[in-house]
């Protein structure tokens, strides 16, 4: 168990963030006040959707885009599924991403394939992290592409990907653009405003989980993965949460506003870093060279199994993560960091991520925690 004299230290930002106070207090207000179904016209059902219109209104602010571009989803791996699988809902095609996207993306991809709805066509991945753009425009020039799909920001390694040239790319082929902004929205980092579809999650900008918005443009043709009911312009069918929507229009006004926070913590992040390197016979930062999201470093420990430390730092009171949220609990090795080419890494690394609320506090206690765990070795 943590001994009682630690503070507990949170750097698993990119699994989560802590929900805000005004997002806590808009969800109460609502579960208290507009608990009706948003479908019904009655004044329940009328005081819910206002909610729900709230959220809507919320996130195209903070897209930059008008609200009826935008779909209200479960979270950002039901809005990647329903940009990927709408877009292959009745021919087929070929499909260009990367094996360093997330799961809601290369599974959904392989899953296209095995159904014979979509070819796949796999991008390379530099060793720093990025998108090979040579392999990529290679792969646009060996047939018809009809999507390509790029996240913003690597969860795992905190990478910054060239979002706009993959997207320059693709128009060039004729070929439409889905964009991960999952990492990116509220952070100062670019979404990719050009995509044809962009995906957000609310429990990445301090919002509630359960809820999450796809962005498309106008006349971008969607088709439902499921099939039920007429909300959301019948792309997304199923009663929609007005506690939840309360809880992501909140989250969403704060992510306009608070891009320099996440800004201003690269400073944090370095000194840790440096420390770290300090710490670790042979230890590197995975993605180093290339341009990196503020709040993120990947380090790997040669001689670790990054699962081991991250348990060990949890005794410490010190939560981070061996990888994405959706693979934890997993053996196996990160396919980010084999795709960058670094199967050692894959095994034995360390995402730490910052976020508004870290102090330069937390970093020293989690340095001398650090120190602790690797002088075990």
């Amino acid at each position: 168990m943590t001994s009682p004299h630690r503070a507990r230290v949170y750097l698993d930002w990119n699994a989560t963030t802590p929900p805000l106070p005004e997002v806590i207090d808009a969800m109460t207000a609502a579960a208290r006040e507009a608990w009706g179904n948003p479908s019904s016209p009655h004044a329940a059902g009328r005081a819910a959707r206002a909610r729900v219109e709230e959220a809507r209104e919320a996130v195209a602010r903070l897209a930059s885009c008008d609200p009826r571009d935008v779909v209200l989803t479960s979270g950002g791996t039901e809005a990647n599924n329903l940009a990927l699988r709408g877009a292959f809902d009745a021919t087929g095609g070929r499909l260009v991403t990367s094996r360093m996207e997330h799961p809601s993306v290369a599974r959904v991809a392989e899953r296209l394939e095995r159904e014979g709805r979509a070819v796949v066509r796999w991008v390379a991945v530099l060793p720093d992290g990025t998108l090979d753009l040579d392999d990529l425009q290679r792969a646009l020039s060996e047939g018809p592409t009809r999507l390509v799909t790029v996240q913003s920001v690597n969860p795992e390694t905190g990478v910054v990907q060239p979002v706009a040239e993959v997207t320059s790319l693709a128009r060039r082929s004729g070929a439409l653009v889905h964009v991960d902004a999952v990492q990116a929205f509220g952070r100062g980092i670019t979404t990719g405003a050009d995509a044809d579809t962009r995906s957000l999650a609310a429990h990445k900008i301090r919002g509630p989980k359960s809820i999450g918005a796809l962005v498309a443009k106008p006349g971008a043709a969607l088709h439902p993965v499921l099939v039920g009911g007429s909300q959301e312009r019948g792309l997304r069918p199923g009663t929609l949460d007005p506690v939840a929507a309360a809880g992501l229009a909140a989250a969403a006004r704060h992510a306009a506003a608070s891009a320099g926070r996440w800004q201003a913590l690269a400073p944090l992040r370095d000194r840790l870093e440096r420390g770290l390197l300090q710490l670790g016979s042979g230890a590197r930062v995975n993605g180093a060279s290339a341009p990196r999201a503020p709040h993120v470093t990947n380090v790997a420990f040669p001689g670790w199994q990054g699962a081991e430390l991250v348990a060990a730092l949890d005794l410490e009171g010190i939560a981070v993560s061996a990888g994405s949220a959706c693979s934890a609990g997993t053996a196996e090795p990160s396919p980010v960091l084999i795709a960058m080419g670094d199967a050692e890494a894959a095994r034995a690394s360390v995402r730490f991520s910052l976020g508004e609320e870290t102090q330069s506090e937390d970093i020293e206690l989690t340095l001398r925690a650090a120190a602790r765990v690797l002088s075990r070795a």
